[in-house]
């Protein structure tokens, strides 16, 4: 016979995926399914990447993180960045990720629609002004 169960069970540890040098394009596929079985394993929240091992950064870390991003929103969750220093936020924010990838993630509104979407058909767009060139012609 076995004791009674904990009143307290294990709760999951939050998942952390380890970024190191070299990322290559070839791994980026890879990154999101050890993502994604990360993110089913752990806890509820925001998944962390620790990029403090990536070294210098590239494009090829920009489009990673992104990539990883987009299959933790799929996922519900968000990513948060851990050991993110200069070069690569100075990258981030150069690509317009900076705001994307380095805030809290608000898991409601990872895939939700974006503000300023555009206007059904014969709607007007709110919000948008529309510049007129000389010799346009009259609409």
């Amino acid at each position: 016979m076995t004791g009674p169960e904990p009143e307290n069970p294990p709760m999951p540890s939050p998942a952390v995926l380890v970024l190191a040098q070299p990322v290559t394009r070839a791994e980026v596929a890879r990154l999101c399914e050890r993502l994604t079985a990360l993110a089913r394993r752990a806890g509820p929240g925001p998944v962390t990447v620790d990029v403090g091992g990536v070294g210098r950064p590239d494009l090829t870390v920009v489009e990673a993180l992104a990539r990883l991003r987009l299959t933790a929103g799929r996922l519900g969750r968000g990513i948060q960045l851990r050991n993110a220093r200069g070069e690569l936020r100075r990258l981030l924010a150069w690509a317009g990720l900076d705001e994307a990838l380095t805030a809290p993630a608000a898991l409601d509104h990872a895939l939700g629609p974006e503000p300023g979407g555009e206007a059904e058909q014969r709607e007007e767009a709110r919000g948008v002004q529309e510049g007129v060139e000389p010799g346009d012609p009259a609409p």
